[in-house]
């Protein structure tokens, strides 16, 4: 196949790139590419494809809903499904208001407009300085959007727009891996970084938990998120958790939240919310948060929306894949267990580093050059994966797989002996 010559491919450098794979169909775990070949998808199509490709319970459900009501404008219309699923999200994070939007760069950025208006609101974001800091951590992506890329680490994909993002606190990251004795001493700097930062008068500390995607599959601690939440709440800030990637038992509870110990402000979900059918975000709030915003006075007004917003299909989805998630928790609470004894092999590999796992996340350093996403054993790695029937995307010298939770065990270990057999080569 040759490049098209309408298409625009995201975060690809044509000009270095092989051409785009034909996909022609997907079930399950695997794609179906228009020659005939078979690859396991290996991450989840970015992560968003949560129990498998063609899920026919959720694909019944759009076509249900598809037949009965497939838009409506939110602003002056409600709708079964959208008040259904945000009974059902709110009592599974503990946060009363769901705001709707189109995916999850846009979920951070009404997060952020939320806590940043609702002290306006309360008369403490005024001119005089009030509670106009935001707080982010060291290697943190949020999104492509100006409000998330502002919040995210200032990286090569950052530079163009330097001049048009605001000015964000960073503390450290102390990110972690297996066997790691070092861990507990990073944890305190970067404790007394964020103490020093609060001092400050802060509007919100946003946050990934448990796991920072983008910037490869960082881990930290419980034990560290729960003193960030207890610090930032001792300062009077708001907290907010990007569960873009980390929502709907990504992380081996339904929450990465939840399995932390912590309860934020204000939550970002989308990926995995459709179980990967279609695009969709949503933002947490709680009463509290959301209570501030109602007023006689038209300023106070949260002045947000979407022409998509709270879309019926992709409501239907969301209900369909929280029906599957919660019929079947086992799918996503023992997958560690699955990773566990593989990745332990895979780690006695020489130029394997750093391994790691969480939930349905395993992930290792390949110890071959700069520690950088431009680092080419990625590529490397990728083709020869790809020629083993396996589909991955390395950030740079970061490997992970992140399958769908309905992947079989002889696919899952034939992701890791395609791993085995690359790291193999470039020994």
């Amino acid at each position: 196949m040759s490049w098209h010559p309408h298409l625009w491919h995201p975060t690809t450098q044509v000009a270095t790139s092989p051409e785009p794979l034909q996909v022609h169909s997907a079930r399950g775990s695997e794609l179906v590419l228009a020659d005939g070949r078979r690859l396991i998808d290996a991450i989840s199509s970015w992560w968003v494809t949560l129990h498998g490709h063609a899920e026919p319970a959720i694909a019944a459900a759009i076509a249900r809903q598809a037949q009965q009501l497939e838009q409506v404008i939110f602003t002056n219309f409600s709708h079964a499904p959208a008040e259904q699923l945000a009974t059902r999200i709110s009592a599974l994070t503990g946060l009363e208001r769901l705001f709707f939007s189109d995916n999850g760069s846009t979920a951070v950025e009404v997060a952020l407009k939320i806590a940043w208006q609702w002290w306006r609101n309360q008369g403490s974001g005024d001119a005089a300085g009030l509670r106009r800091q935001v707080i982010a951590f060291e290697g943190a992506y949020h999104g492509d959007t100006f409000g998330a890329m502002a919040l995210g680490e200032r990286s090569l994909f950052t530079d163009p727009y330097e001049p048009l993002l605001f000015a964000v606190a960073r503390v450290a990251w102390p990110h972690s891996h297996w066997g790691d004795d070092a861990v507990e001493q990073r944890e305190h700097h970067a404790l007394r970084q964020l103490e020093r930062a609060l001092e400050t008068p802060t509007a919100a500390v946003i946050l990934e938990p448990l796991i920072q995607g983008a910037s490869g599959m960082r881990v930290v601690r419980p034990a560290f998120l729960r003193a960030v939440a207890e610090r930032v709440k001792a300062a009077g800030a708001l907290l907010i958790a990007d569960e873009v990637f980390t929502g709907f038992g990504r992380t081996g509870d339904l929450f990465a939240c939840r399995r932390a110990g912590i309860q934020p402000d204000l939550m970002a979900l989308s990926k995995g919310l459709t179980g990967g059918f279609l695009p969709m975000g949503v933002t947490m709030a709680s009463e509290r948060l959301y209570q501030g915003f109602i007023s006689e006075r038209p300023e106070a007004t949260f002045f947000h929306g979407h022409s998509f917003t709270a879309n019926p299909l992709g409501c239907a989805a969301a209900l369909a894949s929280l029906d599957l998630l919660q019929a079947h928790p086992e799918r996503f609470q023992q997958f560690e267990l699955r990773h566990t004894p593989l990745l332990e092999e895979l780690a006695q590999h020489p130029l394997v580093r750093r391994p790691r796992c969480v939930g349905t996340m395993a992930a290792f350093d390949v110890e071959a050059g700069e520690a950088s996403y431009l680092n080419p054993v990625g590529k490397q790695i990728q083709r020869h994966c790809l020629e083993q029937g396996v589909y991955l995307r390395p950030l740079g010298n970061v490997v992970y797989l992140l399958p769908p939770l309905g992947i079989s065990t002889p696919q899952l270990e034939q992701c890791y002996g395609a791993l085995r057999s690359a790291v193999d080569a470039l020994a």
